[in-house]
């Protein structure tokens, strides 16, 4: 088997489609779309990727979530993230 079909990720992910929000410490918010997620992270979709920070909290209001996360990778407009 190659390596691109070997899943890597600790926990399976989970589609959704729900919007959410990245609010930074410096009071800053960018609006996102929730792709699927884990209970270790998830794939977002935003306007642009280039300038977010190093950390961020991820809320979904609809679902009463909050997490602190970080990106670890970025293509196109669309981040993966890890929750801290």
């Amino acid at each position: 088997m190659s390596k691109e079909g070997i899943e890597r990720r600790a926990h399976a992910r989970h589609r959704v489609f729900k919007g959410g929000r990245l609010a930074f410490d410096n009071g800053g918010v960018v609006d996102c779309t929730v792709r699927n997620i884990s209970p270790g992270g998830a794939r977002l979709d935003v306007t642009n990727p280039a300038g977010l920070p190093a950390q961020f909290t991820l809320h979904i209001d609809s679902d009463h979530f909050i997490r602190h996360c970080h990106p670890v990778w970025r293509h196109d407009n669309q981040i993966g993230v890890a929750f801290d």
